[in-house]
């Protein structure tokens, strides 16, 4: 295998500010500090998977403008493969402008599209899928996200899911049955299957297809259930002097699916999420905070 996990999603360009207060209104105000940095959930999943030391690639379609070259810049810094992106020449790439409450870390998030627009199924590298290990998806891009399933079920590559919250589509049914790994935040859980419980989510979930679902609920922690029948809940690790909750989730895909590429068994692969996804609060930005393997496994060492 070229690759543990091939990623095939949005990347975007974010500007971050930490402020006081989450906008319910009009509102002007000072922010205490300011970032720029690449974003998207697969990417930044990618990213944290190449931090710990895996073999990582993106799929998309950026624009030839400024941030296009940006989004391109970062990831190869980071060490993800680009040779699968596609860029066209004469359009605007993605952006998002986040507003991180100082006192929590709570988030206010505003997206611009860009122009580029869909990356269809004919740009899409299907070599790069069929060379991983996994294939990491999120629903964006629904056609290329739907052919890359196929292309990864038929040359037995893993298919993960992310479901974020606030972004259930009910033609993500379509896709679940193609899954092997749903990691869904409780909130999509609820929106796709009617059930606000993890735990009952989480069987309804595996009902579509999957063999692994993961509901996650922030500090809460997260619920796993395998088709095998294993069952449990894993504690969120907490995290003093919070800065930024950006990339939480992402980097829980990103140490989940780390550890699934290791071979470790559920408990550790959820450790490792858990883990990943707490340490990326400590600096503002998405991936600012993202642990290499070496700080993962110190901070789970010390915490038993």
């Amino acid at each position: 295998m070229k690759y543990d996990v091939v990623g095939l999603g949005v990347c975007t360009m974010d500007l971050l500010m930490v402020v006081d207060e989450l906008p319910g209104g009009e509102l002007v105000q000072r922010a205490h500090a300011s970032a720029l940095a690449g974003g998207g959930p697969v990417a930044t999943a990618l990213v944290a998977l190449a931090r710990l030391g895996a073999r990582a690639a993106m799929l998309d379609l950026v624009g030839g403008d400024l941030i296009g070259r940006m989004i391109l810049t970062e990831l190869g810094a980071e060490g993800v493969d680009t040779a699968g992106m596609v860029i066209d020449a004469g359009s605007t790439s993605s952006q998002a402008s986040v507003l991180v409450r100082k006192g929590d870390g709570a988030r206010a998030i505003a997206f611009a599209p860009g122009s580029s627009g869909e990356l269809s199924p004919r740009m899409m590298n299907e070599t790069m899928i069929r060379s991983a290990r996994i294939l990491h998806l999120n629903g964006r891009h629904w056609q290329a996200c739907l052919a890359a399933a196929r292309v990864a079920r038929d040359a037995g590559v893993l298919v993960s899911f992310d479901g974020g919250s606030h972004r259930f589509r009910p033609e993500h049914r379509e896709l679940l049955p193609l899954v092997d790994i749903c990691i869904v935040a409780q909130e999509y859980a609820a929106s796709c299957t009617g059930n606000s419980s993890p735990e009952v989510a989480a069987e309804a979930l595996l009902g579509y297809g999957p063999q692994l679902v993961a509901v996650t609920s922030g500090t809460l922690g997260s619920f796993i259930l395998s088709y095998g029948g294993e069952a449990f809940h894993q504690p969120a690790y907490e995290m003093e002097g919070v800065v930024d909750t950006t990339g939480a989730g992402d980097a829980y895909h990103g140490g989940f699916l780390f550890a699934v590429a290791r071979g470790l068994s559920l408990e550790d692969s959820a450790r490792y999420a858990s883990a990943a996804g707490a340490l990326n609060t400590r600096a503002l930005g998405g991936r600012a905070a993202l642990p290499t393997l070496a700080e993962l496994e110190s901070f789970i060492a010390a915490r038993g």
